[in-house]
């Protein structure tokens, strides 16, 4: 920055940008400072977490983390808890989600979408096999390695509420709705490992079609939709994939076709080998309890450090095209949730700019540091727009500034930020779309 601003580290790892938030966690970009290493720091709220008595809950999840060492899930090296936050440590993943690949290139050949859908198969029956059910699977939980390959997110952390009841069936109703199988939307108690495979199905579909099997804009159409299994298949499809799709996506629980009955599937089978890999027991998981104990040995130390923050050449390609863990589009819509331009005004300026343009779009504006809040005032279709903007320095009169959806609507996002890009035109330097247009 011109100015300086507090740089955080957690331990052995120092902390970045924030890269994804939800209700009762952010997502951070972070480095082990003695390896090197990338990381993706997942930080809870200690008070929110035992307000909501998510505390067991979230001490099973983690648990049972420790039995999934797949190469096609997200890996969990360790977590840690001062007095106020539990830090989860998570393997950095590079590619963007697979979901991106649709919105930037249409739909999928057989061939791709197939080995995709391998790899998805073989984590949920891996991960079924060991007791644990995602529950939530969905585009934001699918990403991408360097080389390609399918990392899914979140698996045994999706849920944070009681999980089984005595009938041994779980009864809370999560996940995305145009994922999520009949039996979830009932409140008569749903498998978890027949549910994850509905929204397989759904994945598969996607994939394949390029638009999702169930869409309505009015919720109770769509849960009637889902619960009929009223879908039809592109014309294009093959014989033998809109077989599975109907078999997956079939509105009964108990005659759905399971996951050994895919693996000899006709059009499942085409190329298939099953995955090949050395499980390692390296993750050191034994302070699970401890970092929720309010003891001082337990604490991982919190540094705050004053000095300039300045963004480093790996964290600026990281941000590039392709190279993104954070949610550049929404998949169902093909809509942006997060944008970036630089700027060559000073830090403050750049500030004072954004709050004067967004406080007559009705917004109400919340400054820390370099970090900016701007909420709607006004509902909308999916609550109130949180817009989250961070500014970062890639030389010493260049500012890089970041602009992304934190809640509400994409589509509402969009346009409130054609509306802020319009009174920026002084400010802004080069949009994102610029900086692409340099590198084609």
């Amino acid at each position: 920055m011109s100015q300086s601003k507090i740089k955080r580290r957690v331990g052995k790892y120092e902390i970045g940008r924030t890269i994804g938030e939800g209700t009762f966690a952010k997502v951070k970009f972070a480095r082990n400072t003695e390896t090197g290493e990338p990381v993706a720091l997942k930080i809870l709220d200690k008070e929110k977490v035992l307000k909501h008595k998510m505390a067991e809950q979230i001490k099973r999840e983690i648990a049972t983390m420790k039995l999934i060492k797949h190469p096609n899930v997200v890996r969990l090296y360790e977590i840690m808890g001062s007095k106020t936050k539990i830090f989860i440590v998570l393997e950095y993943v590079t590619g963007g989600e697979l979901f991106d690949k649709i919105v930037n290139n249409g739909r999928m050949r057989e061939d791709e979408a197939r080995r995709y859908f391998h790899q998805l198969i073989n984590v949920v029956d891996y991960c079924h096999s060991r007791g644990v059910y995602h529950r939530d699977l969905k585009p934001e939980n699918l990403l991408l390695d360097a080389y390609g390959n399918l990392k899914v997110s979140d698996f045994g952390l999706s849920a944070l509420s009681k999980q089984v009841r005595d009938d041994g069936l779980l009864h809370t109703t999560c996940g995305t709705p145009n994922y999520v199988a009949p039996e979830v939307l009932d409140d008569g108690g749903y498998d978890g490992a027949t549910a994850d495979l509905w929204s397989c199905g759904v994945i598969l579909f996607v994939l394949l079609a390029g638009y999702l099997p169930f869409d309505d804009s009015n919720l109770m159409n769509l849960y009637k939709k889902i619960s009929a299994a009223e879908f039809t298949c592109p014309t294009w499809l093959s014989f033998s994939a809109m077989k599975l799709i109907t078999q997956i996506l079939d509105p009964n629980p108990m005659t759905r076709i399971t996951i050994p009955e895919i693996l000899k599937d006709e059009w499942f089978k085409k190329g298939y080998k099953p995955p090949v890999f050395k499980e390692k027991d390296d993750t050191n998981l034994d302070n699970v309890e401890a970092v929720f104990k309010d003891y001082e040995e337990h604490h991982v130390t919190e540094q705050r450090d004053e000095q300039p923050t300045a963004m480093n050449a790996f964290e600026l390609i990281s941000m590039s095209k392709g190279l993104n863990l954070g949610n550049l589009f929404d998949a169902e819509e093909g809509f942006k949730r997060e944008t970036r331009f630089t700027s060559k005004c000073p830090a403050n300026e750049i500030i004072h700019k954004i709050e004067e343009a967004a406080k007559p779009l009705g917004f109400d504006v919340h400054k820390k540091n370099y970090k900016m809040r701007l909420q709607n005032l006004k509902a909308g279709r999916k609550g109130n727009l949180n817009v989250a903007t961070e500014i970062f320095q890639v030389a010493p009169s260049l500012h890089m500034v970041e602009v992304r959806k934190a809640k509400g609507d994409t589509l509402e996002f969009n346009t409130f930020y054609k509306s802020l890009s319009t009174c920026l035109e002084d400010v802004v330097w080069k949009t994102e779309e610029d900086m692409k247009e340099l590198h084609v």
